[in-house]
């Protein structure tokens, strides 16, 4: 890493600093990673391309998420996973774009009321204000080295205990990782929210609410998806470059990833998605434990990424998702580079943080 690149990595670094206390709140700890690794693909991505054209004046910096400010958990977690992504190469797997057509969308919507429907025909699973959500999962990420291609790295397994505490809080749950893999592997490590790191003790915390989803507040949402878009739409935050489209859809899959919810409030969000301009159906898709399903994808056209929903083709359960990035950093590149895929494995309701679900029997 030149000079040059160290210093603006460490400007970007002071930059995310100096952000107020809400900018933590943007994300789940899953997408602060991700997005801070697409942050230092940006940045060298800008580098190369301002030194293949004449200079005219100084390059304005183009932060793909300026709000990001890591949790005490999330910066022990980041270095492993801060990456460049170079166009050239094939260690990371590259497949055409799905393109966005009459078709594709009509096809998405039938898909998504359909999944709709099989929400509801689930059982609902209570989760009492003391309680945490457990959720486990495979994941794959982007090991490659600074200034290299993408590579995805070993399979490894997450598991998360949320909070489900209305009321605010800073600690918002943990999270523990293993396999070969696995960033900091065995260790329980707290998902802290709502401060800045260094903040006085008591200086603040997240209520239950779109930043921190708990099971009452999911349950307390309108289940009529014309009142519950507005609602989405109103609170989804953007940043820069981004479109509201794109961040209602990730805000929406983070929701049906990481949480439990009853049947109809998830009934309800996926009849949202159905109604997202761009929204289309992928045939085929595999998770990162390798199961395939049907996908349901949008493309950012602000930042030329696009994430992806996997179905189980049958029993149309969420399977889990992966991330694609558009090689020339364009929007509508027709080649794209996955760097992060997920699959979840169980979830579950849990008496303590750190405590393993029982087992049923038999």
């Amino acid at each position: 890493m030149n000079a040059d690149r160290r210093s603006e990595r460490a400007d970007v670094e002071d930059v995310a600093r100096l952000l107020p206390a809400p900018a933590e709140r943007d994300l789940p700890p899953d997408r602060h990673l991700h997005h801070k690794d697409l942050l230092m693909q940006r940045i060298d991505h800008d580098q190369q391309t301002t030194a293949a054209r004449p200079v005219t004046e100084p390059p304005a910096r183009r932060l793909l998420r300026p709000a990001v400010l890591l949790p005490a958990a999330a910066l022990a977690l980041s270095g492993a996973l801060v990456a460049t992504l170079v166009t050239g190469g094939d260690s990371g797997r590259s497949a055409p774009a799905p393109t966005a057509g009459s078709v594709q969308a009509r096809n998405a919507t039938v898909l998504l009321d359909r999944i709709a429907a099989a929400s509801l025909a689930t059982d609902a699973t209570p989760v009492r204000d003391d309680q945490f959500v457990y959720v486990r999962s495979v994941g794959r990420g982007n090991e490659g080295t600074f200034e290299g291609p993408v590579k995805i790295g070993a399979p490894y397994e997450r598991e998360s205990w949320m909070a489900q505490d209305p009321e605010p809080v800073i600690e918002a749950g943990a999270m523990r990782t293993t396999g070969k893999g696995a960033p900091l592997p065995g260790q329980l490590l707290p998902i802290e929210a709502g401060v800045v790191d260094g903040a006085p003790e008591g200086s603040g915390g997240i209520p239950a609410g779109i930043d921190r989803p708990t099971y009452a507040w999911l349950a307390s949402l309108p289940t009529d998806p014309g009142a519950l878009r507005t609602l989405l739409y109103a609170q989804t935050r953007t940043v820069e470059g981004e479109t509201k489209d794109a961040a209602v859809f990730d805000k929406i899959g983070d929701l049906l990833l990481d949480t439990v919810m009853p049947p109809a409030n998830a009934a309800a969000f996926y009849k949202v998605a159905a109604t997202i301009p761009g929204v289309i159906q992928v045939p085929d898709a595999v998770d990162a434990a390798g199961r395939h399903g049907a996908g349901i994808t949008l493309e950012d056209t602000g930042f030329a990424t696009r994430d992806e929903w996997i179905f189980d083709k049958e029993s149309l359960a969420l399977l889990g998702a992966r991330q694609y990035i558009n090689k020339s950093w364009q929007p509508g590149d027709p080649v794209s580079t996955l760097y992060g895929t997920t699959a979840i494995m169980e979830r579950a309701v849990v008496d303590k943080s750190g405590e393993a679900p029982a087992k049923a029997a038999g």
